[in-house]
């Protein structure tokens, strides 16, 4: 008897319906196994046999003793994992008539098999939810602990069960599973954009706030330079804390694609704060960027919609920051292999620190440094042409003195109150980008000729730029992404135009592309 049951194989951050065929028939010949698995299957996916044959009889029921063919549709696309244990054990139950079969096709189902019947959480839950629905499917079974995260999509039944005899009865009717139920609005709403930070907690260093000011704005890129314990990396660490909380649309993109990665904990539901990834800089360039026989996500796209830290840049292999070349400007990363090619997005903002020498403290105003020139330029020179014209914002951090730690009349500025200078100025680039069609959201995705057509200077700021671009030998796009700053600087200060200050402050970002990389 043949029986169809319906599950789902991830392809990027989405799923595609993965049909599972059963039929049984025929007599085992000798004591040879007369069990066939087709449909390219990994050997996860072979393993299963033995997973499945156990938790089948522990709960009571019989594997065949007669010709298994199982078919997995379509055959061209390579399965992996052992999330296919829960359907084809159904699928198997249902051709012997050990189970009903007859609600099998409104439903998708996933999950791992245990020796005792239990079920294990997968990954990539949300991705199959969403398909399921899209499909007009009723329902999809899931294990248990994926249960919250795929009851984000509406208009879908979502049963969490946490043993095979669950599903079993509730195919025979006997068991009537409640569907998982999760108000999107209210969960999203509830104790989102909460952060362990805050700048109000940062003393002094006013010019490097306001660097990151501008960059959570426009969605800059940031490079901070400067000696150990500067307070480089409690103030990247406190960024995501300025930028404007996510919307539902991206808590959703940003949740599909941490659930493909397997790294959504135990009955999680939406990510509600922006991701903030600090990757060790040992991380190989596919671990960065995504990769392996079935792409999955790297730290750039794990970071989309937030933002990745990168500390201690010269220290990253020279191979592994080359790659960031292409997400930096299409913010997508796409990743070939020979049977398939996935996108993932990647749009974040990056914000790397380094020392200004292998020591540490050149141009430290109390320390000396004992860097040799040879050795300071060799030190620099890790960090390549190119993509230190991909950052926007090039800051150097001074120590903070003890005058300004100890003071007791620090008043600086709360992360709320920075944010909210943050979100008017998206605010005011939103309203400008509406009459374009592009999915633009802030100044630092402009395409070139939308920067000619919203990045108008006048007389003055066109001599002062020509002099900057001649002085420091900056490239075309270096031109480019002073003007967004300049326009971002405006957006924070209400103008509709870009004043003379706004493209002088925006410059004074670039003066250290030539100052120690003249080399490169």
């Amino acid at each position: 008897m043949l029986v169809k049951t319906f599950a789902s194989a991830l392809e990027g951050v989405d799923a595609i319906r993965i049909t599972i065929e059963v039929n049984i028939g025929g007599s085992v010949v000798g004591s040879k196994l007369a069990y066939f698995l087709v449909g390219l299957p990994d050997n996860a996916v072979k393993e299963g046999y033995q997973r499945i044959e156990s938790a089948i009889k522990s709960v009571g029921k019989f594997m065949p003793r007669q010709k298994v063919v199982v078919n997995m549709a379509p055959a061209n696309i390579r399965k992996e994992g052992s999330a296919y244990d829960l359907p084809i054990a159904l699928s198997i139950l249902g051709s012997t008539k050990q189970v009903s079969s007859k609600h099998f096709d409104q439903y998708m189902m996933m999950g791992e098999l245990a020796l005792d019947g239990g079920i294990r959480p997968i990954r990539g839950a949300l991705p199959m939810a969403i398909l399921a629905r899209k499909l007009k499917f009723k329902g999809i079974i899931l294990p248990y602990a994926n249960a919250r995260e795929a009851a984000i999509v509406n208009d879908l039944d979502v049963y969490g069960v946490k043993s095979l005899d669950e599903v079993i009865d509730f195919f025979e009717d006997s068991n009537r599973l409640r569907p998982t139920v999760v108000d999107t609005r209210d969960e999203f709403f509830h104790n989102y954009n909460q952060y362990q930070v805050d700048f109000v907690d940062v003393r002094g260093q006013e010019n490097i706030k306001r660097a990151l000011e501008l960059a959570a704005a426009g969605g800059h890129n940031v490079l901070l330079i400067g000696p150990p314990g500067a307070g480089k990396t409690m103030m990247a660490k406190r960024l995501p804390t300025i930028l404007p909380p996510l919307t539902l649309a991206e808590a959703l993109e940003t949740t599909k694609i941490h659930s493909v990665a397997g790294l959504l904990n135990e009955n999680a539901s939406l990510i509600k704060t922006r991701p903030f990834r600090s990757p060790h800089h040992t991380i190989s360039d596919a671990a960065l960027v995504g990769g392996g026989s079935n792409p999955l996500p790297g730290e750039i796209s794990l970071s989309h919609n937030g933002v990745l830290f990168l500390d201690e840049l010269p220290e990253f292999h020279r191979s592994v920051l080359e790659v960031m070349r292409q997400p930096l400007e299409d913010r997508k990363i796409i990743i070939s292999r020979a049977r398939m090619t996935v996108e993932y997005p990647a749009s974040f903002i990056l914000i790397a620190s380094m020392n200004p020498c292998p020591c540490g403290f050149l141009n430290h105003p109390e320390k000396d440094c004992v860097c040799t020139p040879a050795a300071i330029q060799r030190y620099l020179n890790k960090i390549s042409g190119p993509l230190l014209d991909r950052i926007d914002l090039h800051v150097e951090v001074t120590p903070v003195s003890f005058d300004e730690i100890t003071s007791s009349s620090h008043t600086g500025k709360t992360s709320a109150e920075i944010a909210e200078r943050v979100i008017n100025a998206r605010k005011n680039q939103q309203e400008r980008f509406a009459k374009y069609e592009l999915d633009i959201l802030c100044n630092a995705e402009m395409p070139p000729r939308m920067v000619k057509q919203l990045c108008k200077i006048n007389k003055a700021g066109a001599t002062l730029l020509r002099a900057a671009m001649e002085k420091l030998q900056l490239s075309a796009r270096a031109y480019d992404r002073i003007l967004k700053v300049a326009r971002t600087a405006a957006d924070l200060d209400n103008k509709e135009d870009i004043e003379i200050g706004h493209l002088a402050e925006a410059i004074q970002y670039r003066s250290l592309d030539k100052e120690n990389w003249g080399n490169l």
